[in-house]
């Protein structure tokens, strides 16, 4: 189910507000949200857990209500705001949506596939490519990650 934040100014705020949701849902925090022409048709956080679906991606679930709210399975115009790199999975969805631009906070070295590994825009087999702009309050993403990892490894 899609949320939003109505205190928020801008979408990366609303992925970030999701991010926040996740991490205290026991989930990784990640969040992301769908916007056109300056309206955010759908705010997502990770669920894999709760949902018990390995799908269940911050960018997948966002994806999924925005096309819902659109009533098309093409996000033609519209941009991602999202607070991870993402994986193979997300990007490729990404791309079958057709989404215009994608704008990520913290790099993924391990698990991403936009900047690193993969490079799924890249690849020949690739359809459709968004604009890619990375390193949007990357610092701010990459504590949450790194303080939502370090709760769970305490001895």
């Amino acid at each position: 189910m899609p949320e939003t934040d109505p205190s928020a100014t801008d979408p990366l705020s609303h992925a970030f507000a999701a991010a926040r949701r996740a991490a205290a849902e026991g989930e990784v925090p990640v969040g992301a949200a769908v916007v056109r022409d300056g309206v955010v048709l759908a705010v997502a956080h990770n669920r894999p857990r709760a949902l018990r679906d390995p799908t269940a991606h911050a960018e997948i679930l966002a994806i999924r209500a925005a096309c819902q709210a659109l009533d098309d399975e093409r996000l033609s115009g519209c941009d991602l705001y999202v607070t991870l790199e993402p994986c193979a999975m997300c990007a490729a969805a990404i791309a079958f949506a057709r989404i215009r631009r994608l704008y990520f906070s913290a790099a993924d070295p391990k698990g991403g596939a936009v900047e690193n590994g993969p490079r799924f825009f890249n690849q020949p087999t690739c359809h459709h490519s968004p604009e890619v702009y990375g390193g949007f309050r990357e610092a701010e993403a990459a504590g949450l990650l790194r303080d939502f990892f370090a709760e769970r490894r305490l001895p």
